[in-house]
Formats: structure tokens, sequence, C-alpha cells
């Protein structure tokens, strides 16, 4: 025998109300559409030069000298990428460069995030002058530098090795020590001061409670450290004069003078050297601008 169905109350009855109701939706404000339009149009502005270069390298040359120029190729030459891969040793330049990649990423995030810790949590005399002295160092531009460094290291007899790309990159970096100093402020205290109380010591404290709250701020100093390593091409010219130690900015720039500029293996080759930095970034975005918000160590 069937049970009588007890009456719905009247929150049930609102709620089942509530879903035969259509959602209600938001209108746009003209502004906010004018901005969406503004946004748009400057993404596309900014991505047009880097649609030029990866519809050139699949381009053939007659088409590339065609005139009225053509956005979408007609015949997509998908082998000019293998072509310019195997013309010159992009295989060995890519090593060296993921190698001088890796050494920037372990010195500046170990490095930075010692001191950066150090300015942050502990306290010593004079370090309001110090720090003041650090961010002061912003302000000269690297060019000054530039000799008295060359000339260190021509002293040291290191001229012609990777020691003059890779030394610095863990003697600390202003900015990066700036940024996780900020960083690290919004972590609270209770938990450094807690694990004291326990008996552990600041090198305890920085490894296994700041290092983990802070993965998006030491994922957004990675991704400039790669980037910056990755695109060098100032510093490899200097120091670096055997071709076996190449990295893929002077291999491509070599590369453009032994292929007599054909622009479609030169873009070809541009496309190989920016992938892994695009692919770098789409990967780590989420970390890349979580980390660039100076107030949001207890999220990470």
């Amino acid at each position: 025998m069937d049970r009588p169905v007890p009456p719905a109350s009247g929150r049930e009855n609102q709620a089942i109300d509530a879903r035969r109701i259509p959602a209600r939706r938001r209108r746009i404000k003209p502004s906010e559409a004018l901005l969406f339009v503004l946004l748009s149009v400057g993404s596309l502005l900014f991505l047009l030069p880097l649609w030029w270069m990866i519809s050139t390298s699949l381009k053939s040359p007659q088409e590339i000298a065609q005139y009225p120029p053509t956005f979408i190729p007609n015949e997509f030459h998908f082998e000019n990428y293998i072509h310019t891969w195997q013309a010159a040793p992009f295989t060995l330049y890519a090593f060296n460069t993921l190698m001088l990649a890796f050494f920037a990423v372990v010195g500046n995030v170990v490095v930075n995030s010692f001191i950066a810790y150090g300015f942050a949590r502990i306290s010593f005399r004079g370090k309001r002058l110090w720090f003041s002295v650090l961010l002061a160092t912003m302000m000269i531009p690297g060019f000054v530098t530039l000799i008295p460094q060359y000339v260190l290291f021509s002293k040291l007899h290191l001229v012609g090795t990777y020691y003059p790309l890779i030394i610095p990159q863990f003697l600390g970096s202003a900015f990066y020590i700036f940024m996780l100093r900020q960083f690290y402020l919004s972590i609270p205290k209770e938990l450094s001061e807690a694990a004291k109380i326990d008996g552990a010591n600041h090198l305890y404290i920085w490894a296994r409670i700041v290092i983990p709250l802070s993965k998006p701020a030491l994922a957004a100093i990675a991704i400039f450290a790669f980037n910056g390593a990755w695109n060098d091409f100032l510093g490899p010219l200097l120091y670096v004069n055997d071709e076996v130690l190449y990295t893929l900015q002077i291999g491509l720039q070599s590369f453009r003078g032994s292929v007599q500029t054909q622009w479609n293996y030169l873009m070809a080759g541009s496309v190989i050297v920016l992938l892994p930095v695009i692919v770098l970034f789409f990967l780590f975005q989420k970390y890349f601008i979580e980390g660039m918000n100076l107030t949001a160590g207890t999220k990470g």
C-alpha cells in the first residue's frame, strides 16, 4: 500500500519555484563592451607580428616576394622547419641554451629566495640601510657594469667559457629579492614563531615553511630567469667565441648570415627559438599571475 506523500514545506516550494524561474542574464554595460573591444583590438595588434612570423615560416620564397603579401600561405611548407633544423646544429645550440637556462633558474630561485628571507624575517643592524642600497642598484643600467664585469672575468681567464654566464646567476638580483621579500612579508609571522618555539632555526623555517608557501612567487621568478637566459644574446656574444658553445640566439644570428637571409628559413628558426618560452608561459601562467600578486603569500 502506497504511503501518502506529505505536502511540501514553504522552503521546498520556494526552491522548486526558483528552479522553474529562468536565470536572468546579466546586462553588459556599454563601458564594459567598449573596454572588451579595445582590449581585443590591442591583443590582435600585439599578435599580428607573431602571426606574420609563423605565416612567413610556412611560405615558399616565391610567395614571400609576392605583392600584395598574403597573411595565410597558399601552400603550407612544413619542410622549412626540417631544413632549418638540419642546416645548422640547432640541437647543440638548444642543449647549450637549456643548460644555461637551468643554472639561471636554480641560481635565481635558491639564492634570491634565501636573501629575501633574511630581509623579511631576520632582524639585524642596518637592515633598512642595506635594503635601500640594494634597491638603489636597480637604477644602475646594466651597460655601466658591462665593461668592468668583462675585465674581471678576463683577468680570471674565464672568457670563452660559460662561467661568466653562470656565476652572476648565483649572486642575487635586486628586483627578484625585492619581489620575494614583499611576498614573504604577507606570510603570517605566527607560522615562523611557532616553528621557533619548537626549536627550528631560520634555515629550517625557510626551507620547510616559507618555500612551500611561496610556490607562485618562485614560479614567477623561475619564468623570468628562464626567459632571460633563453633570450640572452649579448652575454653569449661577449663571452663565447667557440661555435661548439653557441646558444640559440647566437646560432640563429650565425644561421642568418649562412642562408643569405632566406626569410622562410629564418622565420622558421625564430619560431623554434620562441616556442619553448610560449609553452612555458601557458603551462605556468596561473602561478605566474599569482606570483605577481605581492599580497598572496597565504594562497600558495
